[in-house]
């Protein structure tokens, strides 16, 4: 069966990352087995590979341990990539740095995409990506590194349902052109040089030598091979399993890491330790009293705790505090009568206080709105010509907004409820997940807002599960999720993809992962199409440029906030040297772990 060209995003596999880091609730993933049995063989840092006792404290010296917070929720399972909910250090695309590695680093604050397993990358043609690898990169277990790996890697997402297989609906096959070169072909009827360069930063290599005989031993069963715990990965990275219970996490320092010779020395932690906490609370209690680091959870009014002495530090030093890294948005059911007209929607986005969101929400953790669908970032404006959409933004103006309304005829009843061509303009639900306070709080901002132009709009707040079934069915009017958050080289298209593009959308009713408001433009679709092919970065700029107009006028969406990808908040009781802004390090808050923001680790010193 021949199968029609549609863009599928790799935003779906972020997706429960967004969900995690969505509200400042926190959120438990589901266990899928009991911890392994408890064991008496003891494990010296550095010594032989196997798992550290469970049942063991493993204290480690405070002075050598780098503590964090707000990555794992609940009691490690497995270690193990395939598996689907891997404990921390595995999760997949907030620590893939430190055991299992990726070929580049991207780095948040430009956009690019820095060496590590890969040393260069080029298109050879308008369909073949070539990437060299590092000749001195080897497995914790001693064995090279090499393209071997790398295709062995890829394949997998070939081969099974797994978090990189949807890559492959832009790729024709990844081959090996000698030990430390690799080719990854396009597909020709679905070329993606965007999603590709994804691919290069966000898939953590897999050592073939160890995962065949895995895949072996279970009968190439994905089901079977998801049951490894993996309690002792063999990685490229500088950290290596030392100890885990349900209490903590804690990773060793692999002094014979290959990466010496790419940064230079070793990371200065000798051990990272994650401590799972009941809730951010008891977090937020450990993080401001110095027993964690490094925290990546939502704090409150962070701003406090340096006021009270507390040795505390963003990245960026006064608000908004946080790099931006997406935006929570509000979506619109397009077939709704009322909502259907643009100008409505103007007025609404007109209506809304972005300050009070931001202070009352997220505790001014984002910069003042400039609609867009590119975030207020270097790494992102650039791609828009910014005096050319300045006519069409919106700013919050009731006054406008009301004028607005009025000069299309929909005239306010005896409640203040405007009514437009015979229809009442409410009332109508926005809704987002319960527990979710500070969307929760957005919610209520805006339907206040609303009213004060004659729109009447009630908050609706379901369990998580029925709010993802109404925003896929279309089962809304209005309706609040985080269009393609995350630092990648995909963004900004990658938004405006899950926004607007209307191809392989089903019909309301049915099950929609993108464009959930089932918004439809021939021309947006041109352009969402046209823009992975282009290279050159004058197109580019106006191809964006021509999309972000065409949203800005049609406003299928509104972003409520700016919201950080990661929260990353450093206390320096212990370690200092935390990158900051304007520090000259170029290394971005990706909360020292994360893609280049693994840096931080050789820079934090006692």
């Amino acid at each position: 069966m021949k199968r029609n060209k549609v863009l599928r995003p790799i935003f779906i596999l972020l997706f429960v990352v967004s969900l995690i880091a969505a509200g400042c609730q926190s959120v438990t993933p589901p266990t899928a087995s009991d911890p392994p049995p408890a064991t008496n063989e003891e494990k010296p840092p550095g010594g032989e590979d196997k798992p550290a006792p469970q049942g063991d404290a493993k204290a480690t010296p405070r002075n050598e341990t780098l503590y964090v917070n707000g990555l794992q929720w609940g009691a490690p399972t497995n270690f193990n990539l395939l598996s689907g909910n891997p404990a921390f250090p595995i999760n997949y695309g907030n620590s893939r740095e430190l055991i299992y590695e990726t070929l580049f680093m991207v780095n948040q604050l430009t956009g690019e995409l820095e060496p590590l397993l890969g040393t260069k990358y080029e298109w050879s043609d308008d369909l073949t990506l070539r990437l060299e690898l590092n000749k001195d990169a080897k497995w914790s277990d001693g064995k090279p590194f090499t393209s071997d790996d790398v295709v062995y890697t890829y394949q997998l997402g070939k081969k099974y349902d797994i978090n990189w297989s949807s890559f492959w609906t832009y790729m024709e096959e990844v081959t090996a052109d000698g030990p430390q070169t690799v080719l990854i072909k396009l597909n020709k009827d679905n070329p993606n040089k965007l999603t590709v360069l994804d691919s290069i930063e966000l898939i953590p290599m897999l050592p073939k030598h160890v995962w065949e005989e895995i895949e072996k031993q279970a009968n190439n069963d994905l089901a079977t091979i998801r049951k490894e715990v993996n309690a002792d990965p063999v990685g490229t990275g500088p950290y290596k399993m030392y100890f885990y219970n349900d209490q903590k996490i804690t990773i060793v320092r692999d002094d014979n890491y290959w990466g010496q010779a790419l940064f230079g020395k070793l990371p200065a932690p000798k051990y990272i330790t994650h401590v799972i906490y009941k809730d951010n609370a008891a977090g937020d209690l450990a993080f401001k009293s110095g027993q964690v680091d490094v925290s990546q959870q939502f704090i409150p009014q962070v701003w406090k705790m340096w006021e009270g002495g507390a040795p505390v530090k963003t990245y960026i030093k006064d608000a908004p505090y946080y790099v931006p890294g997406s935006m929570p948005s509000i979506f619109f059911n397009l077939s709704k009568e009322g909502l259907d007209n643009a100008d409505v929607r103007r007025a609404i986005a007109m209506a809304i206080d972005y300050g009070k969101i931001s202070e009352l929400a997220i505790s001014g953790y984002s910069a003042p709105m400039q609609p867009s669908l590119t975030l207020n970032t270097d790494a992102e404006s650039k791609y828009v010509d910014q005096d050319a959409i300045k006519s069409l933004q919106w700013t919050t103006d009731v006054e406008a907004a009301n004028a607005l309304l009025d000069s299309i005829g929909a005239a306010k009843g005896k409640d203040g409820i405007r009514v437009l061509n015979g229809t009442r303009l409410g009332p109508y639900e926005i809704e987002c997940p319960y527990g979710w306070s500070d969307w929760n709080a957005s919610l209520e901002i805006v339907a206040q807002n609303a009213k004060a132009i004659g729109i009447e709009i009630r908050t609706k707040f379901p369990e998580a599960p029925v709010w993802t079934n109404d925003l896929q069915t279309g089962k809304f009017d209005i309706i609040m999720n985080t269009p393609a958050g995350g630092v990648s080289p995909s963004q900004p298209w990658n938004r405006a993809m899950t926004i607007m593009y209307s191809k392989g959308v089903a019909p309301i009713g049915e099950m929609a992962f993108y464009n959930w408001g089932r918004y439809k433009n021939d021309k947006a679709d041109a352009i969402i199409e046209k823009i992975p092919t282009v290279t050159d970065e004058a197109e580019l700029k106006k191809l964006y440029t021509e999309l972000t107009q065409i949203w800005l006028t049609d406003i299928p969406s509104i972003p409520l906030m700016y919201r950080p990808w990661v929260f990353d908040t450093v206390n320096e009781s212990v370690w200092k040297g935390f990158p900051t802004e304007g520090d000259g390090s170029n290394i971005p808050p990706q909360i020292s772990m994360d893609g280049a923001g693994i840096k931080a680790l050789y820079q934090i010193h006692n």
